[in-house]
């Protein structure tokens, strides 16, 4: 039950880390590696399912909102909006490698605006996320670092 209660504890705060949402699961994470009553690989699993599904939920957020652009609390000027879009095509969708970096969230939400092929958003943060919860599990362990 101890297995299952943390699992879930930490799926929850991966989930809603990768979100909008400011929220760390980084030291929920760590203290369930360190007090080793779950399996890391587990740990790593877990994080990185939830993490990647929260960053989806930000996909789809920015699939939806420009259909919204122009409104007085639209969150972004045109100019704004214009200036992401340029941005994001000349970086294009390698940024979400780096999507578990803090401004992550931004760069999820502009694959949804730019209509990122779904299926290459998941593959793309999926490595990503997977790849920050390796290293941290790494660092935590003293294998690196």
């Amino acid at each position: 039950m101890v297995i299952l209660s943390s699992l879930l504890g930490l799926f929850f705060a991966a989930f809603v880390a990768a979100t909008l949402v400011p929220f760390q699961s980084e030291v929920i994470f760590v203290a369930l590696q360190v007090a080793g009553r779950v399996p890391v690989l587990w740990l790593i699993v877990v994080a990185s399912i939830g993490n990647t599904l929260g960053a989806l939920v930000n996909y789809y957020i920015g699939y939806g909102i420009t259909r919204f652009e122009g409104k007085s609390w639209f969150p972004a000027t045109p100019e704004q909006m214009a200036r992401m879009e340029r941005w994001f095509e000349r970086w294009g969708v390698w940024v979400l490698l780096v999507s578990w970096l803090p401004a992550g969230d931004v760069m999820t939400v502009m694959a949804g605006v730019m209509r990122t092929r779904l299926w290459l958003f998941v593959l793309l943060v999926g490595i990503a996320k997977t790849t920050r919860y390796v290293g941290l599990a790494l660092i935590t362990a003293g294998l690196i670092g």
